[in-house]
């Protein structure tokens, strides 16, 4: 078993953060996430909690040759699960591969809070288990160091690609701000000259 962390801070509010989350993909750095299925989605009536489970269609970038020798496929399935709450301000993702699971396991989990040190910013914490499955015995501890690679690699790219997103959100943002502001200037000339 390997296993994963990092941190890294957004200079982005909580609240900006988590609602461009579910508008991460399609982005540009993340090619291989290929659809995005939101199986269940309900707030807890007590809680507030927000609760979503969706299903992550990925493009494999493994060697043909391998893929065929352990019965996968091109396409694999990535099963997130998520919880966010508005009352703490945290939203926790849990991320498991249900592609390949007897060969290999990867849980993801990742949290987003208000950064203790900067509230206008927020703290973003990852961690992940890598375990090679039995019939890899003989292999385990490469296949686990070679994944363990691959997923530090595809983390830092996630993460720069979850920035473009967080700016073309935040340039929406101000543009939308902007046209709000300009209609209020022109409603109010509006009046004024009716009157």
């Amino acid at each position: 078993m390997k296993f994963f962390q990092a941190t890294h801070t957004f200079d982005h509010s909580w609240a900006q953060v988590t609602a461009a989350n579910w508008m991460k993909y399609p982005n540009e750095q993340c090619p291989h996430v290929v659809a995005v299925d939101i199986l269940d989605r309900h707030i807890d009536p007590e809680t507030g909690v927000l609760r979503t489970e969706r299903l992550l269609t990925c493009n494999q970038n493994a060697p043909a040759l391998v893929l065929k020798l352990l019965g996968g496929s091109a396409v694999s399935y990535v099963r997130e699960t998520s919880e966010l709450d508005p009352r703490t301000q945290t939203l926790t993702m849990k991320t498991q591969n249900l592609s390949m699971c007897n060969v290999l396991q990867i849980n993801e989990t990742v949290t987003y809070t208000v950064h203790p040190q900067d509230p206008s910013s927020t703290l973003f914490s990852q961690e992940a288990q890598i375990v090679a499955g039995s019939a890899l015995s003989r292999f385990s501890s490469y296949v686990e160091d070679f994944c363990l690679t691959r997923f530090r690699d595809n983390a830092a790219v996630g993460r720069a690609g979850f920035e473009t997103v967080l700016e073309k959100f935040k340039a929406a943002r101000l543009e939308a701000a902007a046209q709000l502001d300009k209609l209020e200037k022109a409603a109010a000339t509006s009046t004024a000259a009716s009157l």
